[in-house]
């Protein structure tokens, strides 16, 4: 059996949300027809891979964008609420600069630490929870590959983990588009190499959706 182990992060489609809000947690908001084309072009681009374990969010989006590739690859989709989206106090309304909550000056009281955030759930919990998720997906597929399907901000933050870099940063900056995927590769329990890959790249053009992904 070989030592080395894949576990790729990969996130969601586009969810179909024409108020644009910041959605988070909120149940009932899943891909557009465009997300989910976006998945099954994730599938496609991993059918000949040596898939053997298969973990999602537990939110709607994410589920469907883990479905083709279950198909694909006759996996279970595991749930694991580590791989939840990150809690926000502005869920579920607006937050497009210029256009949203963040313009009243009430909310600027949720703005002053972007180090911790905030406005939220903390990065170093959020990384936490990641590891454990990758940890256990590491140890289920160990001399294979796994797929974990969530959501921009924790998988931007487990990539920062991993990579032993700070975790503030400019959310517009975030390496983590829709269904991109983000692989870890492991050496028996060592990580050696992290890479980024867009296999849904060609339908990003005139995205509908993503605010709060």
């Amino acid at each position: 059996m070989s030592s080395t182990t894949l576990v790729h992060l990969m996130r969601h489609g586009e969810v179909f949300n024409p108020a644009k809000i910041l959605y988070g947690r909120i149940p009932g908001y899943k891909l557009s027809e465009r997300g989910i084309a976006m998945a099954e072009l994730v599938a496609e681009h991993f059918v000949n891979a040596d898939i053997t374990h298969l973990v999602s969010s537990p939110l709607e989006r994410a589920m469907q964008t883990a479905a083709p590739l279950s198909r694909v690859k006759n996996l279970t989709i595991n749930q694991d609420l580590n791989l939840l989206e990150a809690t926000n106090v502005f869920e579920g309304k607006r937050v497009s600069v210029g256009d949203g909550v963040l313009r009243k000056p009430a909310a600027w009281r949720h703005l002053w630490n972007p180090f911790k955030p905030s406005w939220g759930e903390p990065y170093v919990e959020i990384f936490a929870r990641m590891q454990t998720a990758v940890e256990a997906a590491r140890i289920a597929a160990y001399g294979h590959q796994a797929v974990l399907v969530s959501h921009q901000l924790p998988i931007w933050i487990a990539r920062l983990g991993f990579e032993r870099k700070r975790f503030a940063h400019n959310p517009t900056h975030r390496e983590c588009n829709l269904a991109s995927v983000t692989t870890l590769k492991f050496l028996e329990d060592q990580l050696v190499s992290v890479s980024y890959l867009e296999p849904a790249a060609a339908l990003y053009k005139e995205s509908t959706g993503g605010v709060g992904a």
